[in-house]
């Protein structure tokens, strides 16, 4: 183990990991939108969008997110429809995640009692009082561990991004190693950098799980 060498890649694979962060982050913020909408869509039943919703989540839970990847980076432009790398690997990890974002929201929604909705709308709220006070508080709460799961997943997933040409870590390494053949440093440095992206998230998520399982939502 060269640390001379491993002091000179430090701020190749801290510009990477920022990258690796900004398209991470902004993939799940999308993620939770799509999967949240998605499992409202499926809970509540709506006519005709219910179907494409389960095709949707279907499609995107049994492919591979390198095909999803190769298929909106190199597959798109030939329809005309250009788009750069990282927007690329944003909207895939955000459609990806969508599809278990929404596995994971329906699960919540559905262990919740239907006698709820209905003592909620017998006080005298809407539907969509309803869902924002009583049932979508609760479903969060009961979904917390595979909304968590999902996270670390998904900022597992960005791996894959260096095959369509983004500079993040692995990506970096992998240059690196194929450059100066230094692997037992660039290979030690990836594992540090996922350490300190992903194990504050694993921490964070278990304090959060504790919490929001006792929560007392609705008062």
């Amino acid at each position: 183990m060269d640390f001379v060498v491993l002091k000179e890649y430090l701020p190749l694979f801290a510009k990477a990991m920022i990258l690796t962060l900004k398209i991470g982050w902004m993939g799940i913020a999308f993620a939770i939108l799509i999967g949240l909408f998605s499992a409202m869509i499926k809970h509540l039943g709506v006519p005709f969008l219910r179907y494409v919703v389960s095709v949707y989540i279907e499609l995107f839970r049994n492919t591979p997110l390198l095909v999803q990847l190769f298929f909106l980076y190199f597959g798109l432009p030939k329809i005309g429809i250009d788009i750069d790398a990282e927007f690329c690997g944003v909207l895939g990890l955000a459609l990806l995640g969508g599809a278990y974002m929404a596995e994971a929201f329906r699960s919540g929604f559905e262990a919740i009692e239907p006698i709820q909705m209905e003592s909620a709308l017998s006080l005298g709220m809407n539907h969509f009082q309803a869902m924002g006070h009583v049932i979508l508080p609760q479903a969060v709460s009961i979904s917390t561990p595979a909304f968590v799961a999902n996270i670390i997943f998904l900022l597992k997933e960005t791996s894959v991004f260096s095959a369509i040409s983004l500079m993040d870590l692995m990506f970096t390494a992998k240059d690196l190693i194929g450059s100066y053949y230094k692997t037992t440093e660039s290979l030690a440095l990836l594992v540090i950098f996922y350490l300190v992206i992903l194990l504050p998230v694993s921490i964070v998520g278990s304090i959060v799980e504790r919490r929001v399982r006792y929560a007392s939502f609705g008062d």
